[in-house]
Order: structure tokens, then C-alpha cells, then sequence
């Protein structure tokens, strides 16, 4: 049966990345935060964060929780099989050119996770939303975790230290998709971290910061270098007015 309550500790999530048609992303947003929030968290599920990318003006970027897999695979099955989607699928399908670059994460082992309350959460015609949401991804090695200590032990302490402390250290979540309607990136070792700031120039300062640290300079970061198997990648978001992630 459907639940009615999302879960506010989510210990699987889904960090989505769709590429979408040209100049297309402000239909796809609207539609989202209208249709798709509370009628796929009357599933189960919770729609954690919506985001504009900030370095790609066609890339729409959005997180989803679920308090394990089987949940993941009862909600998505009942969404995916409902009415809602049904009616609007098709038209949020039309904007899109690319939907498979998902990522499935969990909590890396000293984090709860993002914690979020959908109460919190604006309704559509609110004032825009004056936060930025930085994200930082690592890929290591399959089957290993010298890198999620690297990055949970060693860099994010200073990251307290020289700043806000992240809002959620995630890894990936090795299940096997239970849901193969929705593909997910396979063979993957990521450790991503969620930072949240006033605006985009308190997260420079806070890199710079950051990066001035010479335990951060001279072990931590050429550490990192050495385990990683590509080059990190950062994303710049800008939450949409209904992200409950900001």
C-alpha cells in the first residue's frame, strides 16, 4: 500500500542528472514542482532537491530518498504505474534528451544523510530561493574504501573547519536496481559530498579557505589525486522554490 508520510532520514538516494532539450529546462521545472512532489511522495518516497545547473543551462539535477530498497522499488512501481504520470509523463518525457545518469547513494558511515522536513518544503509562486547548493563528486576504484576515508576522515573535517559543514557525505549504494525501468549507472565508487551557502561567493571563500589549509594542500588533496580513478566533478546548483535541499 502506499505510505502517506515520506521518510525524513533517507538511507537510499537517487542523485539524478538530466540533460534536456534546448531551453527547456523552466517547462520541465514547472511541471515538476507542480505534478510530481507530493504525488510521489504519497508513494513513499521523498523529493529532496530540484536544481537549476548552474554550467549548463539545458541540465536539470534532482535528488529523491527512500528509507531502503525494497521501498525504492514499491514506490517507483507505484508511481511509475499510477495516474500522474499517466497524464503527465509525456510531457515531462518531451523535454528531456537524456534521463540515465543516475547515481544510487547512501549515507557514507558517520552521516545520517540529508535531513529534511517536507513541511518546510514552498509552494509553487513562492518567492525564488537565494541559496547555493555546491556538490562534489569523487570516483574511486570498485570494491574499495581508502577513498571514502580519504574524502569522510580527512577532508571534510577541514571542511568544518574552514566553513558550513556539508549537509549530507554520500556513497554508492551497491544493490542491484531493483527497478530496471530506470536505469542507474553500474560499476561505480562515488563519494559525493552537499555543501550548502548563502550564495556563490561564500562557497569561493570557502574553498579558498579550504584550500589554503596546508594539511588540505600537501596531504589530503594529492591523497585524494593519487586514489581517484577520473577527475572529480563539481556542480554548481541553484535549488528550484520547492527544494527542500537549500
Amino acid at each position: 500500500m502506499p505510505r502517506t508520510n515520506p521518510v525524513g532520514h533517507p538511507a537510499v538516494i537517487e542523485l539524478r542528472q538530466y540533460t534536456l532539450r534546448p531551453g527547456r529546462r523552466d517547462e520541465l521545472i514547472e511541471l515538476f514542482d507542480r505534478e510530481f512532489v507530493e504525488t510521489q511522495e504519497e508513494t513513499g518516497m521523498i523529493v529532496l532537491g530540484q536544481f537549476r545547473d548552474l554550467d549548463d543551462p539545458d541540465r536539470f539535477v534532482w535528488l529523491r530518498g527512500f528509507t531502503d530498497m525494497e521501498a525504492r522499488r514499491q514506490a517507483l512501481s507505484a508511481f511509475y504505474a499510477g495516474p500522474v504520470w499517466a497524464a503527465h509523463g509525456p510531457q515531462a518525457n518531451a523535454t528531456m534528451v537524456d534521463s540515465d545518469n543516475v547515481l544510487l547513494l547512501r549515507p557514507a558511515p558517520a552521516w545520517r544523510g540529508l535531513a529534511v522536513s517536507p513541511s518546510e518544503r514552498r509552494q509553487p509562486g513562492a518567492a525564488a530561493v537565494d541559496r547555493f547548493v555546491a556538490a562534489a563528486l569523487w570516483h574511486f576504484p570498485p570494491n574499495t574504501h581508502a577513498g571514502i576515508e580519504l574524502v569522510q576522515d580527512g577532508l571534510v573535517p577541514l571542511l568544518r573547519q574552514t566553513g558550513p559543514a556539508p549537509l549530507a557525505v554520500l556513497t554508492t549504494e551497491t544493490a542491484a536496481n531493483n527497478f530496471p525501468r530506470l536505469p542507474v549507472r553500474t560499476g561505480e565508487n562515488v563519494v559525493a559530498v552537499f555543501t550548502s551557502y548563502p550564495d556563490e561567493n561564500a562557497h569561493r571563500r570557502h574553498l579558498a579557505d579550504a584550500m589554503a589549509h596546508p594539511l588540505v594542500r600537501n596531504e589530503i588533496l594529492p591523497d585524494i589525486e593519487r586514489a581517484q580513478t577520473a577527475a572529480p566533478q563539481f556542480l554548481r546548483l541553484a535549488p528550484t522554490v520547492r527544494s527542500l535541499v537549500r
